[in-house]
C-alpha cells in the first residue's frame, strides 16, 4: 500500500465516541461496497492507529487510516463525500504517501465469535424435527460461550434493520502480504503498514 489518509473522531459531551464509530464505519462500509469488485472485494484497507487489546480492556481509539495502492484510488473513494453529514465530528487529513521503509506490518481482520448456546439450541431444534428443548440442550452441554475482549463497531443492517457487531482484531505480523479487502476494509491475510511506519 502506497498511500493513506487518516480520519480522527471528535467526540463531545453530546455525542460519544461509540456512536461516532457506528456512524463513521457505516459510511466507510457503504463507500467500500460501492467500489467493490465482482468478488465483493476492495483495494482499500483500514487500520486503527490507537488500537489496544489487553486482557480486560480493548479500544479502537479515535483514529482510522484508509490505505490504497494508488493516490487515485483514495481520491476516487472520496472519503469527505461519504462523511459529509459528520463534518462537525471528524477531521480528515489529506492523502499522504506511505514512507519507503516500513517498520512493521499489521493484519486488521473481522472476528466472528461463536454463537451463544441459546441460539444454537433453537437452530438445532429447527433442523431436527421432534427434538425437545432438553435434548437440544443436552447436545450442547459442553459448549462454552466465547467471550471476546476485542473492540467492535455496532452497525445496523440496511436490509433487516437488526443491529450487529463487527469485532475487530489488529495484530502485528512479520512479513508483508499483498491482496484485497472485504467491504469493511478488513482482511485475514492482506497486510498494511503498522502505525509506527506512518506519522
Amino acid at each position: 500500500m502506497r498511500y493513506y489518509c487518516e480520519l480522527t473522531l471528535l467526540p463531545n459531551e453530546e455525542v460519544d465516541i461509540y456512536f461516532l464509530w457506528s456512524k463513521v464505519f457505516k459510511q466507510v462500509h457503504l463507500g467500500l461496497v460501492e467500489r467493490q469488485d465482482e468478488q465483493k472485494q476492495s483495494a482499500i484497507g483500514v487500520t486503527f492507529p490507537q488500537y489496544k487489546q489487553e486482557a480486560r480492556f480493548s479500544t479502537l481509539g479515535s483514529k482510522l487510516r484508509l490505505f490504497a495502492p494508488t493516490q487515485a484510488e483514495l481520491e476516487a473513494f472520496n472519503l469527505r463525500q461519504w462523511l459529509a453529514r459528520l463534518t462537525d465530528y471528524v477531521h480528515i487529513s489529506s492523502i499522504k504517501a506511505v514512507p519507503e521503509t516500513i517498520k512493521g506490518h499489521v493484519i486488521c481482520q473481522r472476528v466472528q465469535p461463536k454463537t451463544g448456546k441459546d441460539r444454537l439450541v433453537k437452530r438445532y431444534m429447527k433442523r431436527h424435527q421432534g427434538v425437545t428443548h432438553e435434548q437440544a440442550l443436552a447436545h450442547y452441554r459442553d459448549f462454552v460461550d466465547e467471550q471476546l475482549v476485542l473492540p467492535f463497531v455496532q452497525l445496523q443492517s440496511l436490509s433487516s434493520g437488526q443491529f450487529f457487531r463487527v469485532w475487530i482484531e489488529q495484530k502485528s505480523v512479520s512479513s508483508a502480504n499483498d491482496g484485497l479487502f472485504s467491504c469493511y476494509g478488513l482482511s485475514t491475510e492482506t497486510t498494511l503498514p503498522d502505525r509506527k511506519s506512518v506519522v
